[in-house]
């Protein structure tokens, strides 16, 4: 009998971006010193732990936070961050001068990725990690992990913009009742 799978989302450390509030999409950013920091103390959180599979974004802030934590996972490009476009590099409050009433999850980035783009992208992703056996471990960005978890629980892309996540932090997806039919958000931005 093969055990359903137990996904952990982990993201990335602080980059000047992230703390800026920028849109860092594509943009390949390196860690600040607190994000480098805040990547090892991952790694004590998750010490002692071992995975199945490991995957992560094939950007350096993500490898660099798996690999600072311990890990050296597979690259998998379905984790790469949401394509803001135009918008990036951009804060919510420029955004906005330019298009009022955006919405990222709703509307997506123009010149880059849209919310279709993205589902496509992530039901691609999850499907494989539903077929996974054990602990999986995922090191990506904030937005993408976002989108992954609204889609695990088979919930639209625009769930995703009710669901705050920090750096540097781990949630973990499930099933309810052991069940592949009832997929969970077991925890969420700790």
């Amino acid at each position: 009998m093969s055990s359903l799978p137990t996904v952990y989302l982990a993201r990335h450390g602080e980059t000047e971006w992230s703390k800026s509030g920028q849109h860092t999409g594509r943009t390949d950013l390196p860690l600040t010193g607190p994000g480098e920091d805040s990547a090892r103390k991952l790694g004590q959180r998750l010490a002692g732990m071992t995975f199945d599979h490991l995957f992560t974004s094939p950007l350096s802030r993500a490898r660099r936070t798996a690999e600072l934590a311990g890990f050296s996972p597979l690259v998998d490009p379905d984790l790469l961050e949401w394509n803001y476009g135009d918008f990036e590099g951009l804060k919510s409050v420029e955004i906005a001068a330019k298009k009022p009433g955006w919405n990222l999850f709703r509307d997506g980035a123009p010149g880059g990725e849209t919310p279709d783009e993205v589902t496509a992208r992530v039901d691609r992703l999850v499907t494989k990690l539903k077929g996974l056996n054990g602990k999986v471990i995922c090191f990506a960005h904030g937005h993408i992990l976002r989108v992954i978890a609204a889609r695990w629980i088979a919930h639209p892309v625009t769930l995703a913009g009710s669901m705050l996540l920090d750096t540097a932090t781990l949630s973990t997806l499930s099933f309810n009742h052991h069940n592949l039919a009832e997929p969970a958000i077991k925890v969420w931005n700790s």
